[in-house]
Formats: structure tokens, C-alpha cells, sequence
């Protein structure tokens, strides 16, 4: 998850690793562009509206170097505008903040598969 709110990036964390995901968190758009050196993810909840590295650009520099990662968008900027740029650029789904819990984990779930988005049961 890439998000420069702190207290955005706390709260979606506690909803994701409760709902058995694991999660890795990134203040910028450039922290995050470094990390998928190392590893790729299997999802990326972007904001759009950060400083540095923008969601926009986070999704064209993806894209620039074939990457392909599912993007969810988060934004406080629901405007038509925003929304269509947001989808052209590849997003898979697009929620305006403050986004509801469960519609984020339908997303995911929705990308990563109903296997992979469920927590493993013990046996």
C-alpha cells in the first residue's frame, strides 16, 4: 500500500492483516517504485495525491517498465477527471476515501482470487 497519510496507511493495514493478508507499507510513490526491485506484490492500493512521485506516475513508471501489478486507487479526488485518468492508466478499481472496509477487500479479493484472499485455516 502506497499512501503519505500515516494514519491512512495504519488503519488499512489493521483491515488487510484482519482480514489475513499480508501488507507492506509505503509513505511514497519513489519508496515504493525502490521495493519492487527487491519483490513484487501480488496488489498495490495507490493513493493519487502524494508528494514526490504521484499515483499517476507510480502507475506510468509500472507501466513503462512492464510491470504488472493490479492497481486498487484510494483518493480523496472523485472527479469524473480523476477517476477516468486513474482507469486509464491501468487501476483496477477506484474508491474515494475514507474507503469502506469491506468494498477494499471485495477489490482484492476480486484481484488476488477467492483462494489467495482468505486466510489460511488451521487443520
Amino acid at each position: 500500500m502506497v499512501d503519505d497519510e500515516e494514519s491512512i496507511r495504519r488503519a488499512l493495514t489493521r483491515v488487510l492483516r484482519s482480514a489475513g493478508l499480508a501488507v507492506e507499507t509505503f509513505p511514497s510513490g519513489v519508496e515504493f517504485i525502490e521495493s519492487i526491485k527487491r519483490q513484487q506484490p501480488d496488489c498495490l492500493v495507490l493513493d493519487l495525491h502524494m508528494p514526490r512521485l504521484s499515483g499517476f506516475e507510480v502507475q506510468t513508471e509500472l507501466a513503462q517498465r512492464g510491470t504488472r501489478i493490479p492497481v486498487i486507487v484510494i483518493t480523496a479526488d472523485d472527479s469524473a477527471e480523476v477517476r477516468k485518468e486513474a482507469m486509464a492508466g491501468g487501476s483496477v478499481a477506484f474508491f474515494r476515501k475514507p474507503v469502506e472496509s469491506e468494498a477494499l477487500l471485495e477489490a482484492i479479493a476480486c484481484v488476488l482470487g477467492p483462494e489467495r484472499s482468505k486466510p489460511s485455516q488451521p487443520q
